[in-house]
């Protein structure tokens, strides 16, 4: 049994990755910390918030917090996956990634290392987790192979240098304190809970709303993706049986432009909207419920600045040490993303609206003293 902290789970891959661990390990007791900013819904928590599992509101810069947390719920684990993510967000805000992504790794290696290896009660089998991306090497051309381990850190935004100063920082508690640590650098994940700013989410809402769909330059930027689940069972591998100290790369080895992949949920909703009254009715703005093709909304915008072209992961390493093996193929994880947005409006109207905000001021509210 393990006692783990999982920092940013209130957010769209932290949130899966405690259900997957709910599912798969009921008997661990995890303590979700999240500050709870504008990405972070506690809803994404709905149905497993329970005696093993709580929710702290707080920031991760809080050190002496993060302290009392692992003392006194005696957590022997942490998977950090808190950090902000956007890079569009970073170009024209980088202080907030700053802080969060390098100064918080900080201050949670800072506390972890206090209670685990400097304090009497030392606790010799713990493992940190350090979640981060495969944007952290840069950017690929089309014939270029895929990132591997090995590949050397050529980080293009404020974002993914943030990220690349947080790997670093989790490297050198390893080597200097010998701290027992692993690092996944992982490709785009998609699925259940993925905040609408993000490229599939945002273009199945628009397309149901009649919005335009606005590309970057010609569209033809490169990424693989993941599905999330399967990003939840590489983080779990690398838990149970990763070498302390090494990073893994999780891809989905899942190749796809951004205008095909808008091109490919365009003809997904013209096929469920075919000879479904529902959805038409449910949905009147969407061109598929007027007999137009859901393409129709496709524009071009002026392309983003530093905009990598291409991310592909290689995965011989995990898939060699520990068996990892994506186990949804894009075919049914696209489906089955868009049949969740279908099947939870609720959920995506309330992110739209802000509504899901008060239920976020509400967890801030709470005197986090209670969960220490």
């Amino acid at each position: 049994m393990r006692n783990m902290l999982v920092t940013g789970a209130a957010g769209f891959i932290g949130a899966n990755f405690v259900r997957y661990c709910r599912e798969q390990y009921p008997q661990d007791n995890i303590v979700v910390v999240d500050a709870l900013t504008y990405a972070g819904n506690p809803h994404n928590l709905d149905g497993v918030i329970n005696e093993h599992c709580t929710l702290v509101a707080a920031d991760i810069n809080d050190t002496e917090l993060m302290m009392t947390l692992l003392r006194e719920k005696k957590l022997d684990t942490i998977v950090h996956f808190a950090a902000e993510s956007h890079v569009d967000r970073s170009i024209t805000g980088p202080d907030a990634f700053i802080e969060a992504n390098i100064m918080g790794t900080y201050s949670l290696l800072k506390a972890a290392r206090q209670v685990w290896q400097i304090e009497e009660q030392a606790v010799e089998n713990h493992h940190f987790h350090h979640v981060s991306t495969d944007e952290v090497y840069g950017t690929l051309g089309s014939d270029d192979p895929a990132f591997t381990e090995e590949t050397p850190y050529a980080p293009n935004s404020p974002y993914s240098a943030s990220k690349a100063s947080s790997d670093f920082l989790v490297r050198s508690y390893h080597h200097t304190y010998g701290m027992n640590v692993t690092t996944s650098n992982c490709s785009n994940n998609y699925g259940p809970y993925h905040f609408p700013e993000k490229l599939i989410p945002l273009v199945i809402l628009n397309i149901l709303h009649g919005k335009s769909l606005p590309i970057y330059g010609d569209g033809k930027n490169i990424r693989d993706w993941l599905y999330v689940e399967d990003h939840a069972q590489g983080i779990d591998l690398v838990l149970r049986e990763g070498r302390v100290g090494e990073t893994y790369n999780v891809g989905g080895c899942n190749e796809w432009t951004n205008i095909d992949i808008v091109k490919l949920i365009c003809s997904l909703i013209d096929k469920r909207f075919t000879g479904n009254a529902d959805l038409r009715n449910t949905y009147p703005a969407c061109p598929a419920s007027q007999g137009e093709e859901c393409d129709s909304l496709i524009t071009y915008v002026t392309d983003r600045a530093g905009h990598d072209f291409r991310y592909a992961i290689d995965t011989d390493k995990i898939r060699k040490e520990l068996g990892y093996e994506p186990k949804v193929t894009f075919e049914v994880g696209i489906e089955k993303t868009l049949d969740w947005y279908l099947e939870n409006p609720q959920w995506w109207q309330a992110v739209l609206d802000g509504s899901y905000r008060d239920s976020a001021d509400a967890a801030k509210d709470k005197d986090v003293s209670d969960a220490a």
